[in-house]
């Protein structure tokens, strides 16, 4: 009777066990969809502002085309990637608008009159903010998704996500490219 008691403490305990590891892998695998969510709708608000900036840029420096086209170029597909819903397709297609809005920045630098105009100020101070949250955003994602992550690999909670298939979430890393910075070449 003993023997049997224990048997089922212990499986109990077991089940309980299971249930609150498969419990904290859903918890954080929302939390990595929160904070990609959130990545999302600050990339979208600097999505919005690009035109306007580039627009503004474009009236003081007409033949810097090449940098403009870019940027076009990089928002477009960002924009595509978005809707494509792969997250990896994303991150490359972001850090590509990335570089690009640091060479527009570039280019802006090297025009006085530009730099003085209220409107090209107030754009560049609303991106500024934009890239902060941005960055702030990527650095939230990445915090939960190294906890998923680590959940996912570590004894004993391993066992559940292997049964429940859960997967590893992808890191908003840097491309190299991002690395570097950008030059101006008249």
């Amino acid at each position: 009777m003993i023997v049997a008691i224990i048997i089922v403490v212990i499986i109990v305990l077991v089940l309980l066990w299971a249930m609150s590891a498969y419990n904290g892998l859903v918890t954080l695998r929302n939390r990595v969809k929160n904070g990609w969510a959130q990545i999302d709708v600050q990339l979208k608000q600097r999505a919005d502002l690009i035109p306007n900036l580039v627009e503004t840029v474009k009236g003081y420096a007409a033949h810097e085309s090449q940098v403009f086209t870019q940027v076009t170029q990089a928002r477009a597909s960002a924009l595509q990637a978005a809707q494509s819903g792969d997250v990896a397709q994303r991150i490359q297609a972001e850090n590509q608008l990335s570089r690009a809005i640091m060479n527009l920045q570039a280019v802006a630098e090297a025009y006085p009159q530009l730099q003085a105009n209220q409107n090209f100020l107030d754009l560049q101070a609303q991106l500024k903010a934009l890239e902060e949250k941005i960055a702030y955003a990527r650095q939230f994602y990445n915090d939960v998704v190294q906890k998923y992550n680590t959940k996912i690999e570590v004894v004993p909670t391993n066992i559940i996500a292997g049964l429940f298939h859960f997967e590893q979430a992808a890191y908003f890393q840097v491309d190299e490219a991002d690395r570097q910075a950008p030059q101006v070449k008249f």
